[in-house]
């Protein structure tokens, strides 16, 4: 057997109020309190403590603009698969077998482990990371801090 239902197009006509009461409860976002987080340090501040506490007043702290530095830094895999363009460049140049590349000249100041190392290369950087150091060794190449 077929339920019939009533479309719920159907609910609440006839009603006049719609659930509200009388009339001018329905109008407009004051009937509750206002929209949002408006009455937050008054009438809903219960709500606040409850669901939303910490939300009001300051919280942390920002470092200077002067104090901040960005590190640029690149892997040692990447100075291995860019020679061509580097000596190209005239960003590096060979002396005998070893390569020698200022990274500082390239506006890096950190040389970090990623990738592999398959030439010898003598990198010049203001710092390293330990496998970053390795790798040049094990290539047969060094690590110069300035």
């Amino acid at each position: 057997m077929v339920v019939r239902k009533r479309k719920k197009v159907r609910t609440q006509r006839g009603t006049r109020t719609h659930g509200r009461g009388c009339v001018k409860r329905g109008r407009g976002s004051g009937e509750r309190g206002g929209t949002g987080l408006s009455g937050g340090h008054k009438q809903k501040w219960s709500y606040i403590l409850k669901y939303m506490p910490g939300y009001f007043g300051k919280h942390g702290f920002k470092r200077p603009a002067a104090v901040q530095k960005e590190i640029k830094a690149i892997n040692v895999g990447e100075l291995d698969e860019r020679l061509e363009e580097l000596l190209r460049l005239g960003a590096a140049k060979q002396e005998g077998e070893k390569l020698i590349i200022d990274v500082g000249k390239l506006g890096f100041d950190e040389v970090l482990g990623g990738g592999r190392v398959t030439h010898p290369l003598e990198v010049i950087a203001k710092k390293f990371v330990g496998s970053a150091k390795r790798k040049l060794e094990q290539a047969g190449g060094a690590a110069v801090s300035r």
